[in-house]
């Protein structure tokens, strides 16, 4: 019935109608999901800038001269070429999805449809400071996340200044400089975990930010500093380069991965367990227990290291951090150790 009212006085091809309604019907799902969740008001969503995906069957694709053709209306055509742009050499092979257009501009997502052969499987514990994961064959790996603070702080200060001077423009111009350098800063922190570690799936948590920014459940000054880290803009940009998987938070950095023993508080950055007198970072803990939660069909034991003595297996580590200036990430590699000894030779390396 809706089809047939949107039809009456519609000039374009029936296959967009289709389309409205897909759309419509997906953002309206999406949206009351997050409502029965406590996560969007009771407002319902509506669309602030003017967008029409496109059907596959209102598409005609010639990969040899790497043009599309869209039904607009009958006998009416839009052609849209990707020849000779800065991405055409990195999309050769992929397949063109779904065309989205936009009053000022139109979107052509590409899917490569290689096959990865998984060699590794990451967990990630994110923190305000650093990034910690684990994998049994790697050791603890260590990402300092402290630039993409200092990026945070410096910028808070200077839009304080210029919000207690009344001057919007100014405040507007470090708004967008820092989104920009925050957004640089992940897209280097991305491309240098998939160039240290191919071929892997990097599993995060699947943190409510919602509760970690609570009034009702977080004092001001520690909401102020979780809103600070975008464990979510991380995750989403992994997820656009590599294989990714999340796992329920809960509990993570108070059970432990040895014994499955739960401790009723967490205090300060070291876990002790009182059942088997396991010592070892929360950070390490929280990682290696999200990586087994990932693998639910594994043994419990799965993700501990296998080694007559896993506490000299768990100072095994390799740290690397992101460079504020330049292309490439900083990797501090060989920084990987067994022993206290063999420290200062992977620094002197």
């Amino acid at each position: 019935m809706l089809r047939s009212e949107l039809l009456k006085d519609c000039p374009y091809a029936s296959h967009w109608i289709d389309s409205v309604i897909r759309t419509a019907y997906s953002m309206m799902e999406s949206w009351r999901r997050r409502y029965l969740r406590g996560r969007a008001k009771k407002a319902k969503p509506k669309i602030k800038r003017r967008f029409a995906r496109c059907k596959i069957t209102l598409m005609k694709i010639d990969y040899n001269t790497k043009t599309i053709r869209i039904t607009l209306k009958p006998w009416e055509y839009l052609t849209v070429s990707w020849k000779g742009t800065w991405f055409d050499r990195r999309v050769k092979g992929w397949t063109v999805g779904e065309v989205i257009i936009k009053d000022d501009r139109v979107i052509i997502p590409f899917k490569n449809s290689k096959v990865v052969k998984v060699k590794r499987i990451i967990g990630w514990d994110g923190n305000e400071l650093s990034l910690d994961g684990y994998e049994p064959g790697t050791g603890f790996i260590h990402i300092d996340l402290r630039p993409l603070q200092s990026i945070k702080v410096v910028y808070e200060k200077k839009k304080a200044v210029a919000q207690a001077k009344n001057k919007k423009e100014l405040y507007e111009k470090y708004e967008a400089r820092e989104r920009s350098r925050v957004r640089d800063f992940i897209n280097k922190l991305s491309a240098g975990l998939v160039r240290l570690l191919p071929n892997s799936i990097h599993v995060f948590e699947a943190l409510d930010k919602g509760n970690l920014t609570s009034k009702e459940r977080v004092r001001r000054v520690r909401r102020k500093r979780n809103a600070r880290t975008p464990w979510r803009k991380i995750h989403k940009r992994v997820s656009e380069i590599a294989l990714t998987g999340s796992a329920s938070p809960k509990y993570t950095s108070r059970e432990c991965p040895k014994c499955g023993f739960r401790v009723k508080t967490q205090v300060g950055h070291e876990f002790k367990c009182p059942r088997c007198g396991l010592k070892m970072s929360r950070h390490n803990v929280a990682a290696m227990n999200i990586r087994r939660r990932y693998l639910k069909g594994k043994p419990r034991m799965w993700g501990f290291p296998r080694s007559e003595d896993p506490e000299e297996t768990m100072k095994v580590e390799l740290r690397a951090g992101v460079t504020l200036n330049g292309r490439s990430p900083m990797i501090w590699a060989p920084m990987k150790w067994g022993s206290e000894g063999d420290e200062a030779k992977g620094r002197g390396a």
